[in-house]
């Protein structure tokens, strides 16, 4: 399947051990522990926010400024969320992104990243989603790491599922 002419879906599918919420969670409310500080605006934020509601805005706080990222376009707590995404471009040329949360028994989660809306941004689609492959990767890759680490503060302890 393809998402427009000749550009595919970028998906990232990978398993973490965490209950669904806390993996839904954490991806979501605690993303300025994981998402690497050098796919910032800032490069150093104070929070990654995600407002939990349909029309929400992602952004970043830094200091007093504010950068957005993207809006929530789904919240379905704790296996879903969907975005349009524009993080260092501008608004017009975002893509979507849908993450899903699947519970395997009660202590896994298999985590399903899937970006589409390549085709909207033309000839530069195809390169652009080749390079958002590698910043997937790294994302993903810190975000597993934490996930994996073993819970040394109050901040890092699973919250439960998501209301």
């Amino acid at each position: 399947m393809t998402d427009g002419p000749g550009v595919a879906p970028l998906v990232v599918e990978f398993q973490v051990a965490a209950p669904v919420g806390h993996a839904f969670e954490t991806w979501t409310d605690r993303a300025q522990l994981w998402w690497p500080r050098g796919h910032t605006v800032s490069g150093a934020p104070d929070a990654v926010v995600f407002e939990r509601r349909p029309g929400g805005r992602i952004y970043e706080r830094s200091g007093g400024d504010e950068h957005e990222w993207g809006e929530i376009l789904v919240w379905e707590p704790p296996t879903r969320v969907r975005y349009r995404w524009h993080l260092f471009f501008p608004p017009a040329e975002a893509t979507i992104v849908d993450v899903t949360f699947t519970a395997v028994g009660d202590d896994a989660t298999s985590v399903r990243l899937e970006q589409t809306g390549w085709e909207a941004l033309g000839d530069r689609g195809p390169a652009r989603r080749e390079r958002t492959v590698h910043g997937w990767a790294v994302a993903t890759a810190a975000y597993r790491g934490l996930l994996e680490r073993p819970v040394t503060s109050p901040d890092l302890a699973p919250q439960g599922d998501q209301p």
